[in-house]
């Protein structure tokens, strides 16, 4: 399969900074190195149940001065007291995706991500990803933001729970899923597109959200069997790419429901 991407390097370190997110990489199971501590901090609610997972594992903890993290974690990151080093994330293979949606129960329920570039965005698609239990997410490797710990964090820590495949030509991957029987979608205001409570996500499908500002690449928006769009009613002119991607994945999930359509592990509500 000529787009997807294989990553056999040595994974370098990478921090995951957050209460949340560094105890969602420890439910996980994720390669925790050593956890860094702000000396002060008080050890209570999630800081308090990261640091009983990390000695459950036998990872060092570190107490360390407020201003060690500081400099380590970024300008105007929120470190909360707690910092995890870990290996850079792992991005899977795309077949690893398509052998895990064929074995989930269900048909196959995909989110591509087409060039989009902050962080805050990523993070939360990929958190409402997680959350509705898609059974996989593809990013192209160029444009596109990556998983980095700002990602980690803005995901409230899913990306430890989800498989990201990192393709090097979207377009491309786009038509080895149509070769799986897999109808992509695209989320986007266009001439063509129809209300997006108006289709059947029930099926196998894969839905594909663009950039911030441009929205999806010409060449990714023909690839697309279809596209939906949200209705809108104020002068705003138009949704975060994270809000509309979330509606309309939302809307598929609930349609998989009504129909019998359970995600293989559920996870509960999350708010």
């Amino acid at each position: 399969m000529g787009a997807e991407k294989r990553h056999s390097h040595e994974p370098a370190t990478e921090l995951i900074y957050g209460r949340n997110a560094v105890l969602q990489a420890l439910r996980a199971g994720a390669d925790v190195r050593r956890v860094l501590i702000a000396r002060g901090t008080k050890r209570d609610g999630m800081l308090g149940e990261a640091l009983d997972l990390a000695r459950r594992d036998n990872i060092p903890i570190v107490e360390v001065e407020r201003a060690a993290l500081d400099h380590m974690v970024k300008r105007g990151s929120l470190h909360q007291g707690i910092v995890a080093e870990a290996p850079e994330f792992q991005y899977v293979d795309l077949p690893d995706i398509l052998t895990a949606a064929h074995a989930s129960g269900e048909p196959p329920f995909l989110l591509l991500l087409d060039n989009i570039q902050y962080v805050t965005n990523f993070g939360a698609l990929l958190r409402t990803a997680e959350v509705i239990g898609v059974h996989g997410v593809i990013i192209p490797e160029h444009r596109q933001a990556s998983v980095t710990a700002q990602v980690r964090k803005a995901s409230a820590g899913a990306v430890d729970f989800l498989s990201i495949a990192q393709v090097t030509n979207l377009a491309q991957t786009i038509e080895e899923l149509k070769r799986h029987s897999i109808w992509v979608v695209g989320i986007e205001a266009a001439p063509r597109a129809i209300p997006f409570d108006q289709a059947d996500y029930t099926g196998p499908i894969a839905f594909v959200v663009g950039s911030e500002v441009d929205g999806l690449r010409r060449l990714t928006r023909d690839k697309c069997d279809y596209m939906v769009q949200l209705p809108m009613w104020g002068k705003t002119p138009s949704l975060n790419v994270s809000v509309a991607g979330s509606i309309v994945l939302y809307k598929a999930r609930m349609q998989r429901l009504a129909k019998g359509i359970q995600p293989k592990l559920a996870q509960g509500l999350v708010v």
